[in-house]
């Protein structure tokens, strides 16, 4: 099965994006052929500054290395590094509708939080259609948010293969339902646009710590004791835990011998413990961007020979010599 994944840099990775989406990632590429790239001309959508987006990129690509998407197993590589995504995305936008593109739902909410409206932002979902039909791949796992353009990728496809034959593939898109919402420090939905997320790659135990401190709690006094059910300490560090250490935490808080601060402690322990590994890999890459360099490249040149095939047939299909 051909699983394909996008990613934009858009800054800082936290606990919210493992759980959500790499962990979920890394766990496919065992089991299914996983395509992952960074998603850089995407990112031009929003990104004004140039020096800014290429760190961002070189920091995601490096990440995703470091937490553990394998390039032996994945297909990895760079948007940009593939440009004949950018020549699918032109023949795929002859046979999108413009109504097609007015009902997307991702397009009317960044235009209604104040992002400017151009093309590049108005037909997002045709380059991501282009991202997707070039490789016939067959799932897509998506948020919900994400689900409509993947149909709309099924949409400009069946209308190219209504004139043209059976050329693309048509995906679906795949929702993990069991993943639930992770809660930030102040117990809304974890991301850096809120403000409220816990990141990763923190630089010290103690900032990290800091950044724990900070989860909303209630008031009950030590000695007493605590909830578990819906404290945003134990909903977090649970993340972490299988069932038994679960167990284990939850009588510690009825015990009433611990108060908010110890779990706060804990649960700064148990990031620092879960990434370990993760941030040597990560010094490693930093240190070493020809490497990066040199697995992005292989990860390119699989891609390019796949989109070469696969943009042969389109351009005798449409007539381009």
């Amino acid at each position: 099965m051909r699983v394909l994944t996008g990613i934009q840099a858009s800054g800082k990775l936290h606990i919210g994006n493992y759980f959500g989406a790499m962990k979920p990632m890394i766990e496919l590429q065992e089991k299914e052929e996983l395509f992952t790239f960074i998603a850089n001309y995407h990112s031009l959508t929003t990104s004004k500054n140039a020096k800014l987006l290429k760190e961002l990129t070189f920091d995601a690509v490096v990440d995703y290395l470091s937490l553990g998407i394998d390039p032996k197993k994945t297909t990895f590589w760079l948007q940009s590094d593939v440009p004949q995504v950018l020549e699918l995305y032109w023949i795929l936008s002859k046979f999108t509708p413009m109504g097609l593109l007015e009902r997307a739902h991702s397009y009317k909410d960044k235009i209604a939080k104040g992002i400017p409206a151009n093309h590049a932002l108005f037909s997002y979902p045709v380059l991501m259609a282009a991202d997707i039909l070039l490789i016939d791949t067959q799932k897509v796992p998506v948020g919900k948010d994400q689900i409509q353009h993947v149909e709309i990728t099924r949409d400009i496809a069946t209308k190219f293969n209504n004139e043209y034959g059976e050329i693309f593939t048509l995906p679906e898109h795949v929702v993990n339902e069991e993943v639930a919402t992770i809660a930030g420090i102040d117990g809304q939905k974890m991301s850096k646009s809120y403000d409220n997320a816990i990141d990763i790659f923190m630089e010290t135990e103690k900032k990290l710590q800091k950044r724990c401190n900070k989860i909303i709690s209630s008031s009950t006094p030590l000695g007493e004791p605590l909830e578990y059910e819906g404290c945003n300490i134990y909903n977090i560090a649970s993340l972490f835990l299988d069932d038994e250490r679960k167990v284990e935490l939850q009588k510690r808080y009825k015990s009433g011998k611990e108060g908010y601060g110890h779990f706060k402690k804990y649960l700064k322990e148990l990031i620092w413990n879960e990434f370990a590994e993760a941030r040597e890999k990560r010094e490693y890459y930093l240190n070493h961007p020809d490497i990066v360099r040199d697995i992005l490249n292989d990860g390119a040149n699989k891609m390019q020979k796949i989109a070469d095939e696969k943009m042969a047939k389109v351009r005798e299909a449409v007539g381009i010599l």
